[in-house]
């Protein structure tokens, strides 16, 4: 058993993640799915009203609500399946409640890019709405998911992935991710701020936009 949770500030492409494990037979639970059936069933729009239902369900159930309410997607795929990937991380309480169910069969992967790269990459696919729009604008969406905790989540990642450059390294170096269990070969190092030490990390890269699903 294997459960690859992924991290990453909207456009760093964890959208582009879950596609890989998907063309290599891996089922992926997005946790923005659980969000996406919330806001549709508070009859409100997915595109626009996404972060307000994820905060809203977080502060009326606990910050672990999406996580929590993911888990037994996780375990029924797990029934037919040794790996499972999990897109859409957001908050060390989050990663707590994976940890506690999985144990080391959880590994953490935080995906990385520049604000810029990331803001480009979400104009490019033009499925968000925009904030003329009435959409959210990616300097808010960034703030709300930091207040969740997501910087503390991605402190703790067991992976790291940069992704800069090109969709064929990142492709590889996730499907690497996949396929050997988290054992892809170190290629830099993060300091873990406050404990003095340093965890290993893979570095890995995306030029183009990707098929990324909103964030919740």
């Amino acid at each position: 058993m294997h459960v690859i949770g992924t991290v990453g500030l909207p456009g760093s492409g964890k959208g582009e993640a879950a596609t890989v494990a998907r063309e290599d037979g891996i089922p992926v639970v997005t946790m923005g799915d659980v969000v996406r059936q919330e806001t549709t069933d508070r009859g409100l729009d997915p595109a626009k009203d996404h972060g307000t239902v994820a905060q809203a369900l977080r502060e009326e159930n606990g910050p672990a609500a999406i996580a929590e309410r993911s888990l037994p997607m996780i375990e029924d795929r797990l029934t037919d399946h040794e790996t499972v990937l999990v897109d859409g991380i957001r908050s060390d309480v989050e990663v707590d409640a994976f940890e506690e169910r999985f144990g080391e069969a959880f590994t953490l992967v935080s995906i990385e890019a520049p604000f810029d790269v990331r803001a480009e990459r979400i104009d490019a696919r033009g499925r968000d709405a925009s904030e003329a729009d009435g959409g959210e604008g990616l300097a808010a969406r960034d703030e709300r998911e930091r207040g969740f905790g997501m910087d503390n989540a991605m402190d703790r990642a067991d992976i790291v992935v940069e992704n800069t450059e090109s969709l064929e390294s990142f492709h590889e170096q996730i499907r690497s991710i996949i396929r050997d269990g988290a054992a892809a070969e170190s290629t830099g190092e993060r300091e873990r701020e406050g404990e003095g030490e340093s965890d290993s990390a893979t570095t890995a890269t995306e030029s183009e936009a990707e098929p990324e699903e909103p964030q919740p």
